[in-house]
């Protein structure tokens, strides 16, 4: 069984490598046997990550709203590693809003901005299909390749705005109407990649994470946890078992799906 889990010889591609989930998705394919672009906004910082996991991996500076960027990116991967096997379309804005005190205010639907609501589509959306296009054209050419779609709950289900009130009751911020929107559109997309490039041998899936604990407010942590069957938030090593078995051969009759990897969060 370990054989159809190995990625040896495999290249992949991560985009928003950086973040907390990014990095977790390039270590577990790195100690899967591929190797690993770490593709992200800071070509620095991208290439000093890319080298603690080995000297086979490498790191780009890549834009995922720019044609332009992906093919450079693509054409170097190409003259280093000869292919492309895998990728990982992560790259995406979750909302921060710069002044807490305003969260509340500006996350509200009847309030949020509408160059948030265009920047988040143009990162989630026009990202996941530029990148698609750019790097899934050659896995269709060479008659191979997994790419694997980071969505979310919120792709699949509404916000729950009522885990983001305090102890008090009183509501501290709501999740905004942009990143469901965005997710629910990478969750078809992957559904429409997957029929169009079946015949090409590019499998195309979805991975839908559940939230993450990272440092947030303890009654946010209790109201999130409290909704899950497994009673925690996810850490951050728990997607890689799923993104591995995605790009692998472990998954090798398994395309157009979205695999929930949410504690329970959306079984009830």
């Amino acid at each position: 069984m370990t054989n159809i889990f190995s990625l040896k010889n495999k290249t992949a591609i991560v985009t928003g490598a950086l973040g907390l989930l990014g990095k977790k998705h390039c270590e577990a394919l790195a100690e899967a046997g591929a190797n690993v672009v770490v593709a992200d906004m800071d070509e620095a910082a991208s290439e000093k990550f890319a080298a603690s996991l080995g000297e086979q991996h490498g790191g780009l500076k890549v834009d995922v709203t720019s044609e332009l960027s992906l093919k450079t990116a693509r054409d170097k991967i190409l003259t280093r590693y000869g292919s492309i096997d895998i990728l990982v379309n992560n790259a995406a804005i979750n909302d921060m809003f710069e002044n807490p005190g305003m969260a509340k205010e500006l996350s509200a639907f009847e309030n949020y901005p509408l160059d948030a609501f265009k920047k988040s589509l143009d990162v989630n959306v026009t990202g996941v299909f530029l990148a698609s296009q750019v790097f899934g054209t050659v896995m269709a050419e060479q008659g191979s390749g997994s790419i694997i779609n980071i969505a979310s709950t919120y792709g699949i289900v509404g916000p729950d705005q009522s885990i983001y009130r305090n102890e008090c009751g009183e509501q501290t911020f709501y999740k905004s109407p942009v990143y469901p929107v965005t997710k629910g559109a990478v969750v078809n997309f992957t559904r429409f990649l997957a029929a169009y490039w079946g015949s090409k041998g590019v499998r195309v899936n979805t991975l839908s994470p559940g939230g993450v604990e990272n440092s947030q407010n303890e009654f946010f942590v209790q109201n999130y946890s409290a909704k899950t069957l497994l009673g925690r938030m996810a850490q951050p090593t728990d997607y890689q078992g799923a993104l591995v078995f995605l790009a692998s051969d472990a998954s090798a009759y398994m395309t157009g799906a979205n695999l929930v990897v949410d504690g329970g969060w959306t079984a009830i």
